[in-house]
């Protein structure tokens, strides 16, 4: 039956009850109707709770509702209001959409536990309080064109709220008044002025995943309630903030502090009291008498790589650094050398040549002259061979992708002794290393060298092979474990008007590799500003012909200062802020108004993976792929990582790469899986640069000016310096060494700790 089902309230100047309108509701579906028109005069749950045993859409399009319009809404029910609803509307609802399209009341989305709620207006108190998601279904969502009452998300456990803040400049706060106390899960999206807010939670600035979901969202959420011409102005991000709940450490920590912590951290520095202020690191205990042994206040211990260096704690891979130049002043120069390739198959290629070197800029040694040379070392390493590959495990994983990730994970695990197959969409491996990084950023020949190296250890490659569902399940049945590392070679077109025009950077950028020549003209637009986008204004310029180029961003790039500064001096520009309005063939007009005319408009703003062989189950609701800290998927025995997972640098490619290698050696092994362990930094204060100052004066080479931050460089300071002779150095006989506190001889005075210029040295307090 199509036709729809016309019920008014009020026959004969009487009002029907609510009751009685569920009735008839009830049995308009039993008569198979599935779409209702009520003419409602303040009855209350209008559509909500209500089915259609067929499994059919039922849609309830309503005027002049009462109190809790589609209350406990069940999946499959779509509500409309025309004009606006009272108090809690889509309370408890659990799975209906729920379009208002005017002002709904007090306690909006109240207890909703799944389905979106759509207003075209504002939402009264307490509106999104007590929101949750349960982990089967998918999460509620509450979408607002303007603002709420005062303690709107009380309590939220869960789900996602996006506030708008049309009309609401002149605001002081489009949340009202103390937002989000209690909150303990869920994302709330914000736009506009925020006062007042809940200490239980973190103010935060928008990633790229929330731009990408809120860019998707509020089409959908114009669209349902008619004011798409609100789009651009929404997309706009940056009013925009996102507030999440602290964790229940962290509100400990804010909650709760101790005497001790207060009086030295509080009460003494905020009055100054005292002029060692600045100096005094003790408890400001006092004590009678030195002890040793057992009686001791305070005692030693040598916590040799018990830290992070900031090398190794920067760098994705959690490359040690420090350890590699203390081999090499150890004349260990083979060692030094092939300690990188345990932690990376692309040591020249990437920590060499593209890496950006965060261990580089939080090097120590750049506090006071310059840091240490780390691309050098990755270099150094290009020739070193790889140790044979003996398969000696029955199981065999294979390995979508023979990208950066994907060659991490193979390596890690063909060095364990595992069979790897490698199955390859492009005809080459190597990923965008391989496919897109211009020659002036990764010399070819250190590329194939690597590359070269990983093929030797006899890993099975199937390049040109393009994984359909039908091959998926085929590898599910017959591999032991799967790695998904695909890379994302979606490239992100944003739907300016004129789109059509745009160059997708990341085409170009094959398409340059495989010496395919443009006819650019003399002017060129680039649309992004990050690193992708520095190479694709380092190819256009080598396409010839090109008098001026311009990259233009809505933020502060977010390239590299060396890729910028490389292709200003080819000569290219980059404007920011610039908000694009449409591309025409006179090139791109900006919001404000301006054109920046343009032969050819190339967009570079990011790529996204291409799941279309994977079944629904494995995606969520915003088709991204859905893993745990794992990096498990919910078949348990396929795994993901790289650019597959989230953009980032290769370096963080290969750190996923490693880590999902390690957890599926782990879930062959029926062992417990491990999310990524970092060791804690080690303190910047307890690196004595004065050593090094002294020690390097006359030094030239990089592994005497490495300072070993966290890493005994075994000058023999401490036992020198011992006042009472309680320290000694021990080898063992596989050529290490420790050194050791006697604690019968060592008072704990703390010199040992105060000369070490690692920091290697601890004190403790006795209990």
């Amino acid at each position: 039956m199509c036709a729809k089902k016309v019920i008014n309230t009020i026959e004969n100047e009487k009002r029907t009850s609510t009751q009685n309108l569920m009735q008839e509701i009830w049995t308009g579906i039993d008569e198979g109707y599935t779409d209702f028109e009520i003419n409602a005069c303040g009855q209350h749950n209008i559509g909500g709770s209500v089915w259609n045993k067929e499994g059919k859409d039922l849609n309830f399009y309503i005027t002049n509702p009462g109190q809790r319009v589609g209350a406990m809404g069940a999946k499959g029910t779509n509500i409309y209001v025309f004009g606006s609803a009272p108090a809690d509307t889509g309370w408890l609802n659990s799975g209906a959409k729920i379009v208002v399209n005017g002002d709904s009341g007090d306690t909006t989305g109240h207890c909703a536990a799944s389905g979106k709620i759509y207003i075209a207006g504002n939402v009264g108190t307490r509106s999104g309080a007590l929101m949750k998601k349960d982990p089967k279904f998918e999460a509620p969502e509450l979408w607002v064109l303007g603002s709420t009452g005062s303690f709107s998300f009380e309590f939220m456990g869960g789900g996602i709220a996006v506030i708008c803040g049309i009309n609401c400049e002149n605001m002081s706060s489009v949340l009202g008044d103390r937002a989000c106390v209690g909150m303990v899960g869920g994302i709330v999206y914000v736009r506009g002025n925020i006062k007042n807010l809940s200490d239980d939670v973190f103010l935060l600035d928008l990633d790229e995943n929330d731009r990408d979901f809120l860019k998707t969202g509020l089409k959908t959420y114009l669209l349902e309630i008619k004011k798409d011409e609100y789009y651009e102005e929404l997309t706009d991000f940056h009013k925009w903030h996102k507030i999440v709940a602290k964790t229940y450490e962290e509100r400990q920590k804010q909650n709760n502090i101790s005497l001790k912590t207060f009086r030295i951290n509080k009460w003494f520095e905020e009055i100054g009291g005292s002029i060692f202020s600045d100096f005094i690191t003790d408890d400001f205990k006092s004590y009678d008498l030195v002890q040793t042994g057992d009686s001791r206040l305070r005692k030693p211990s040598w916590k040799n790589y018990a830290y992070s260096a900031p090398c190794e704690y920067n760098c994705p891979i959690k490359i040690p650094t420090q350890k590699r130049f203390s081999l090499l002043r150890a004349g260990r120069i083979k060692e030094a050398l092939e300690l990188v390739l345990d932690y990376s198959p692309f040591p020249a290629s990437v920590c060499g040549q593209v890496c950006p070197n965060l261990c580089l800029n939080n090097c120590s040694r750049g506090n006071f002259d310059e840091p240490l040379d780390v691309k050098m070392l990755g270099s150094l390493s290009k020739d070193i061979k790889a140790k044979q590959v003996n398969i000696t495990h029955k199981e065999k994983i294979a390995i979508i992708g023979a990208g950066v990730s994907g060659i991490s994970a193979a390596w890690q695990l063909l060095r364990q002794g595992y069979a790897v197959e490698i199955y390859e969409q492009d005809k080459k491996i190597g990923g965008k290393l391989s496919q897109v990084i211009p020659e002036e950023r990764l010399h070819k020949e250190i590329l194939e060298m690597e590359l070269d190296r990983f093929k030797n250890t006899g890993v099975k490659i199937h390049t040109s092979c393009k994984i359909t569902p039908e091959l998926f399940k085929e590898l599910e049945q017959n591999f032991d474990a799967i790695v998904i590392a695909i890379g994302g070679h979606n490239p992100v077109v944003i739907p300016f008007e004129g789109y059509e025009r745009l160059i997708k950077g990341l085409n170009f950028l094959k398409d340059c590799k495989n010496g395919k020549k443009y006819n650019l003209g003399k002017k060129v637009v680039v649309i992004g500003a990050g690193n992708a986008a520095m190479d694709v204004i380092t190819e256009v310029y080598k396409q010839g012909g090109v008098e001026e180029v311009t990259a233009i961003d809505i933020q502060e790039p977010s390239a590299f200062e060396k890729e910028i500064k490389s292709v200003e001096k080819l000569g290219a520009k980059i404007m920011y802020p610039c908000f694009t309005q449409k591309i025409t063939d006179k090139g791109v007009y900006l919001k404000d108004g301006k054109l920046l005319e343009a032969d050819s408009v190339i967009i570079s703003v990011g790529d996204r993976p291409i799941f279309d062989f994977l079944s629904k189950d494995y995606l969520d609701e915003k088709s991204r792929i859905q893993y745990n800290e794992f990096m498990q998927t919910k078949n348990n025995k396929v795994f993901v990582a790289g650019d597959a997972v989230k953009p980032g640098l290769f370096t963080n490619a290969i750190a996923d790469g490693k880590h999902a290698a390690e957890n599926i050696i782990k879930f062959l092994n029926n062992e417990k899986l491990q999310p990524v362990k970092e060791k804690d930094l080690i303190p910047a204060k307890r690196i004595k640069s004065e050593y090094y100052e002294c020690y390097n004066s006359n030094c030239d080479n990089e592994q005497n000016r490495c300072m070993s931050c966290g890493y005994c460089r075994d000058c023999g300071l401490c036992k020198q310096s011992c006042p009472q002779n309680a320290i000694s150095r021990i080898e063992h006989d596989n050529g290490k060494f420790e050194y050791v506190s006697d604690s019968n001889k060592c008072i704990g005075c703390g010199i040992c700790a105060g000369l070490c210029p690692c920091g290697i040295w601890e004190i403790e307090w006795c209990q």
